[in-house]
């Protein structure tokens, strides 16, 4: 299969002045995860770290001028790839352990995920998911066979209630499981913004495939239909707003239940 080199890697769009979402536009979107880095007076704020095919700290060199907070939402294989290279390392303490001691059989070949999980994608719709997760290479030299996380421990563990804050920001941390058991989500009260990691985007939600909990996922849209939200940065795809994320809940909810 021939495969085109590109570079950068990653692709980049400012959301607002503060927040910058990072996308990797040649993987396919069953993997294609939204990162983003907050712009705080005195430290940022990356969420998320895709699936560490390419290092991305150097590609955010430029734009890094304060000590950086890496918070891994949960720790499937396109959320935490570049978690390591930071030094401030935070997750929930049920994803922990797959952060620090990853199963080792990542796999960028459709064939390779584990068979459950392709029955779960089966059920609900995904029918055309390409043998290779990735449309380019980004250098002649790289083999998709080689890919593997790079296993790293959390410096810090958060759980519901707990605030990270960037010095003139505050985001109070939310327990959302069901996609996973340790997901988490940061909403900030005074804005009413929620990254929602996989808990929540504009999308078919995946909760019943191995470590997820359809009970749990019920609780959690629950929750954030109740929640004074303004906008919502999901995990997966474009960003939305309040009436969105009760259409999704709400239409989630009643599949379900059905």
């Amino acid at each position: 299969m021939f495969l085109p080199v590109v570079e950068p890697w990653f692709a980049l769009e400012a959301l607002d002045p503060t927040i910058l979402k990072i996308t990797e536009p040649h993987t396919d979107p069953l993997i294609r995860a939204n990162l983003f880095l907050v712009r705080g007076r005195e430290r940022d704020l990356l969420i998320d770290g895709g699936n560490g095919i390419v290092p991305l700290r150097p590609f955010l060199s430029s734009r890094l001028t304060k000590p950086v907070v890496a918070l891994c939402t949960h720790a499937h294989v396109d959320h935490v790839g570049a978690i390591h290279e930071f030094e401030e390392r935070l997750v929930h303490p049920l994803e922990a352990e797959a952060l620090a001691h990853p199963a080792g059989d990542e796999s960028l070949f459709f064939e390779d995920f584990p068979l459950a999980f392709r029955q779960m994608l089966q059920r609900i719709g995904y029918r055309d998911v390409p043998p290779l997760m990735i449309t380019a290479l980004p250098d002649l030299a790289y083999d998709p066979g080689s890919y593997r996380l790079v296993p790293t421990p959390a410096t810090r563990l958060v759980d519901d209630g707990d605030v990270v804050e960037t010095g003139d920001r505050h985001f109070e941390v939310l327990h959302l499981p069901g996609h996973s058991p340790g997901q988490i989500g940061l909403f900030e009260p005074r804005t009413g913004i929620l990254f929602g990691g996989d808990a929540i985007y504009d999308g078919t939600l995946l909760a019943d495939g191995p470590g997820m909990s359809l009970g749990a996922y019920v609780r959690t849209l629950e929750r954030l239909l109740a929640l004074d939200v303004t906008v919502v940065h999901g995990g997966h795809g474009a960003s939305f707003d309040r009436l969105r994320l009760h259409d999704l809940c709400r239409d989630h909810l009643a599949r379900w239940r059905a």
